[in-house]
């Protein structure tokens, strides 16, 4: 559960976020923090489907995407996505950082979200658009932060669907919809995302456990047909 004050950084996408009002301090309302946006830091293309984004430029220049227009944003002005809508944030200078106050209404689970991205993303788990492999998104989106958010494409009601299919498979190979390693009061400690040489052990055992059955069933009725 994330606290006020608490910051946490991404390497992938370059940013920091501290969090200035979280969920519980609001009612599950709102969501805020200070964005900090790296030189060529930025995101890929998504969208919240229930949620309202805000951006408040503090200091820099924060570029912006939302749906097929793009700005640029200086201190002192804001931009709001509606939910929704196709958006992301950029940092298009090469030498300064962009400070951004970000909110999210209503909160939701998106601070876990956040959490748990950053800390795959600091643990190299994610590709190089800052993105866990399609099992740990599956897992993600089917549980706490269900319908949250999507990526841009493959269409959402595709994803949806994908998403509902590999959840299961990737909750037995280990997978966990948050991690209190990323989300500990303090810290450390807790639960982890699995190795990758515990995900194919256990899609090894899970494989052999089917063919196992298949065999004793397709024996099963050759048994009976021969009745």
């Amino acid at each position: 559960m994330a606290r006020a004050g608490e910051k946490i950084y991404n390497p992938v996408q370059g940013d920091w976020i501290e969090f200035r009002q979280a969920a519980q301090d609001t009612g599950g309302k709102l969501m805020s923090g200070e964005l900090v946006v790296s030189p060529r830091g930025g995101n890929p293309l998504h969208v919240h489907p229930i949620q309202e984004e805000h951006f408040e430029v503090l200091s820099g220049t924060l570029g912006v995407q939302i749906g097929d227009e793009q700005r640029s944003l200086r201190e002192e002005e804001e931009a709001t996505v509606p939910p929704g809508t196709l958006h992301r944030w950029f940092n298009e200078s090469d030498d300064e950082v962009a400070h951004v106050l970000v909110e999210l209404r209503p909160a939701l689970n998106t601070e876990t979200f956040f959490e748990t991205l950053y800390g795959l993303a600091r643990d190299g788990r994610t590709d190089e658009n800052g993105v866990p492999n399609i099992l740990q998104q599956a897992v993600t989106l089917n549980g706490i932060n269900k319908g949250e958010i999507y990526l841009a494409s493959p269409p959402v009601a595709v994803q949806k669907a994908l998403l509902a299919a590999l959840a299961p498979v990737g909750r037995l190979l280990g997978y966990k919809d948050q991690y209190p390693r990323y989300s500990a009061e303090d810290g450390t400690g807790g639960a982890e995302p699995p190795s990758t040489a515990s995900v194919m052990a256990r899609g090894a055992a899970l494989v052999g456990g089917l063919l196992v059955a298949s065999t004793f069933l397709i024996g099963k009725m050759r048994h009976r047909s021969k009745l």
